[in-house]
């Protein structure tokens, strides 16, 4: 379940009103949200054209990757994105700026009046509020991000998108979108359209099977894209492939090392991503298929390097800059941050984590702090950091329904981590520093819900803007 409270008062006030509204729980379907967009004049039908993204993982990323290229370019780019991690205002980017609250509060207040007995849910009446705000403002394109699954995801009202795109697929939200990874992938799928392109990652057989079998049955265009990673003269290449597609490298790649995208139409080459993480080349490259397989967008090479190097994305492996937590902990530490957590997730970020704490012949110490949703599975997301973590302290999420800290530290030492359990961050911070190897700086990320991540950047007075 979303939440969101405002330190504006005319904001909080529409808040205040979608939760008495809305059914308390999410819920799929594009009944209500064609019924509130229908009440609101169709908005939807009018936006500039969308680049529609879906996937367990990395969607956000490839959003980011996508916003930067575009406005690199020189163009204007409306990008609607969830959850938020502070302030609902990031969900709701208009022309290249985070929508004000004044703007929000009169959005929030026109929606809701037309809301009345449909029972929208809350992701509902955010995505109509983007919606509406979308179509009053001009803008060369849309980056939309799909909040739940795909097929029955209130973004999926969108009939003609630009291009459309599938980012790391995995096993996340069962309730909603099926117990198998075949089911997930299906739903996911459901964003395809007649005669529109679709780019996706390289997935196991079964998987792009299924992705392929939804995608011909809707009509949708798709093709053949590859990327792989070159290392400096003489270091040698650690290769990218899939068809259609890429799947993420595992061995880091050395310094001076470069992406190299390919299609039909040709190679371009960027710089490695700015944001950590082997799983990074493979995002920006989607993002790169799809602005180079739609044709209303003129986007030149030069664009995806500036993309490469200026994209930057709130929560996913975030190196935090000094604040009041990083203050906690001794000079030379390290202290990350990643909303991570479901299992495909968590691979990507452990192996991200033993490049920076085995950067050549060295060891640092590693310490994780987590806090879970009680729906979340901790046992696959902490198997990929046995024998890399040295310790892990247990946290609750503030105000959602959460996995006891004591059973998340049981669920790591089964796994051999030494667990602790602290009543919040701080005190885990607190914790770290008296436990730690004093000879050497600890590196520490707190990982496993992105409602605690959005704790961690408001306690630390890192804003997202």
């Amino acid at each position: 379940m979303d939440s969101a409270t405002s330190s504006a008062p005319a904001v909080q006030a529409q808040l205040d009103r979608l939760w008495a509204l809305s059914p308390g729980a999410d819920i799929l379907g594009l009944e209500r949200i064609t019924a509130l967009l229908a009440r609101l004049g169709d908005p939807h039908l009018r936006l500039p054209p969308v680049l529609h993204v879906a996937g367990t993982n990395g969607k956000g990323s490839t959003c980011a990757f996508l916003r930067a290229a575009i406005e690199a370019a020189g163009l204007t780019c409306h990008v609607y994105t969830s959850p938020h991690l502070v302030r609902f205002n990031e969900r709701i980017r208009i022309a290249g700026t985070l929508i004000d609250d004044d703007t929000l509060a009169a959005l929030l207040s026109e929606v809701l009046d037309h809301a009345g007995d449909i029972g929208a849910s809350f992701f509902e009446v955010t995505t109509a509020a983007a919606f509406l705000a979308f179509s009053r403002t001009p803008a060369d394109a849309c980056v939309i991000e799909v909040g739940l699954g795909g097929r029955l995801d209130a973004t999926n009202v969108i009939p003609a998108p630009l291009v459309t795109g599938i980012a790391q697929l995995g096993i996340d939200h069962q309730s909603f979108l099926g117990d198998t990874a075949l089911e997930i992938a299906g739903e996911k799928a459901g964003i395809a359209k007649p005669g529109v392109p679709l780019l996706t990652m390289a997935y196991p057989p079964d998987i792009a099977a299924r992705v392929a079998e939804v995608a011909a049955k809707a009509g949708a265009v798709r093709t053949e894209w590859r990327h792989h990673i070159v290392g400096p003269a003489g270091a040698g290449a650690a290769t990218l492939h899939g068809e259609p597609g890429a799947r993420h490298a595992t061995a880091p790649a050395s310094a001076g090392a470069t992406l190299v995208y390919e299609d039909a139409r040709g190679t371009v080459e960027t710089p490695l991503p700015r944001m950590a993480g082997p799983h990074q080349p493979g995002n920006l490259a989607l993002a790169i298929a799809m602005l180079r397989h739609q044709s209303a967008l003129a986007i030149p090479p030069q664009s995806f390097t500036a993309a490469a190097t200026g994209t930057t994305w709130p929560a996913r492996m975030q190196h935090l800059a000094p604040g009041p937590l990083a203050a906690m902990l001794p000079p030379g530490s390290q202290l990350w941050l990643d909303g991570g957590h479901n299992p495909a997730a968590a691979g990507a970020i452990a192996a991200t984590l033993e490049q920076i704490a085995h950067p050549g012949t060295g060891r640092s110490e590693v310490h994780l702090i987590l806090g879970m949703l009680s729906n979340k599975d901790p046992a696959g997301l902490l198997a990929p950091f046995a024998g890399l973590a040295t310790t892990l302290h247990a946290v609750p999420v503030p105000d959602h329904a959460h996995h006891a800290p004591a059973d998340l530290a049981a669920t790591a030492r089964a796994l051999g981590i030494a667990a602790h359990t602290a009543a919040d961050v701080p005190g885990a911070l607190a914790d770290i520093v008296e436990i730690a190897d004093q000879a050497e700086p600890p590196i520490v990320l707190i990982l496993g819900s992105l409602y605690l991540a959005g704790e961690v950047l408001r306690a630390n007075d890192e804003i997202p803007d």
